[in-house]
C-alpha cells in the first residue's frame, strides 16, 4: 500500500471524545500492540482473505470473490457476526482509502469541527499516509486552520516522531502501565520505547495528552505512584488524562474484569495529587 493509500477501519465525522471540541476521527487499522483491554479489537489486525467469516454472515454481505472477502455495504446491518468470528482480530469491513478521498470526507463537516484525529488501531503503523494527509491538509485552503491530531500508544521510533513533526499538532499517548512487567502482560510488549516516546514528545510541545487507562486489579498505577508522579513532572506541564475501564466491547479474559467506577478514577486522581500532579482531566464517561 502506496502513502497515498491507507487501511480505514472507520471514520466518525463527529467526536467529542478523541481530543479537544468536535473533531472528525479517522481509525486506520492495524497495531503494534495486544492490549487484552482494547476496546477496539477488531482493529489489531488485519484481514487476510481466509474467507471464515462469509459463510457464518446472517445477511449475506459478505463474498469470496477471486481469493478475496469482498464487504457489500449496503447490505451490511452492522451485526458485528464477522468481528466476533475473525482469527485474526480484524475485520472484513476495513476499506483501501485515498488521501483524497478521507480529504473529501474531510471538506464535507469542516465547518462544524476544529480539527482531525487520526487514531486506530495504531495510527502511526501507517505512518506515510498520515505524513501526506496532513500535508494535503495543511495545502488545502479551507482545511488549513483544523488541527491535526494523533491518537498512539507510543511505539512510533523518534525517527518517526520527527517526520511527523512539522505536520502534527500535538500527540496523545497511552500509558498502559507503569512497571515494564505489567506493561507486557496487558498489551504483550515492552513500554521502554514508549516511555522515551512520551519524554521526547513532551520535550519537544508535542504531548497533547498522557492518558492512562485505570483498571481495577489490573494496572499499577497506584502502586507506582511515586516513580509515576516523578515521570510526569518531568514532562513538564503535560495534561493526564484518566480513562475508565469498561469490559464493553472486549475479548477474551478482560470481559471478566471490573469496570472502573468514579470511586477509582478518584483514588487515583488523590494519588497523583499526593505525587504533585495537577493537571488532571477526569473520563469523559463511566459505562
Amino acid at each position: 500500500m502506496n502513502s497515498r493509500c491507507a487501511l480505514v477501519s472507520k471514520i466518525i465525522p463527529f467526536s467529542c471524545v478523541d481530543g479537544p471540541g468536535s473533531r472528525l476521527a479517522l481509525f486506520l487499522q492495524g497495531c503494534n500492540l495486544r492490549c487484552k483491554n482494547c476496546h477496539n479489537p477488531w482493529t489489531m489486525g488485519r484481514c487476510n482473505d481466509c474467507g471464515e467469516c462469509v459463510p457464518q454472515c446472517p445477511h449475506q454481505a459478505l463474498s469470496l470473490e477471486g481469493g478475496r472477502v469482498v464487504w457489500q455495504a449496503d447490505v451490511c446491518q452492522q451485526c458485528d457476526t464477522c468481528l466476533h468470528l475473525c482469527p485474526q482480530q480484524a475485520t472484513p469491513m476495513a476499506q483501501s482509502m485515498s488521501v483524497e478521498q478521507v480529504i473529501a470526507h474531510i471538506r464535507k463537516v469542516a465547518p462544524f469541527i476544529e480539527g482531525i484525529t487520526v487514531s486506530g488501531g495504531e495510527a502511526t503503523t501507517q505512518l506515510p499516509f498520515v505524513c501526506e494527509l496532513f500535508m494535503q491538509m495543511q495545502a488545502t485552503p479551507g482545511l488549513e486552520h483544523l488541527t491535526r491530531l494523533v491518537d498512539s500508544n507510543g511505539e512510533l521510533s523518534i525517527s518517526g516522531w520527527e517526520r511527523l513533526r512539522p505536520l502534527c499538532d500535538g500527540v496523545m499517548v497511552d500509558l498502559k502501565a507503569w512497571d515494564d512487567a505489567c506493561h507486557r502482560a496487558l498489551t504483550g510488549r515492552s513500554n521502554v520505547r514508549i516511555k522515551h516516546s512520551i519524554q521526547w514528545l513532551a520535550a519537544h510541545g508535542m504531548l497533547a495528552e498522557l492518558r492512562l487507562l485505570a483498571i481495577p486489579e489490573q494496572t499499577d498505577y497506584q502502586q507506582e505512584a511515586a516513580a509515576l508522579c516523578a515521570f510526569i513532572a518531568g514532562l513538564g506541564d503535560v495534561a493526564v488524562r484518566l480513562n475508565a475501564f469498561h469490559a464493553h466491547g472486549v475479548y477474551g479474559e478482560a470481559k471478566t474484569w471490573r469496570s472502573a467506577g468514579p470511586q477509582d478514577i478518584e483514588a487515583l486522581s488523590q494519588a497523583l495529587r499526593a505525587g504533585g500532579i495537577t493537571r488532571i482531566i477526569p473520563p469523559a464517561l463511566y459505562l
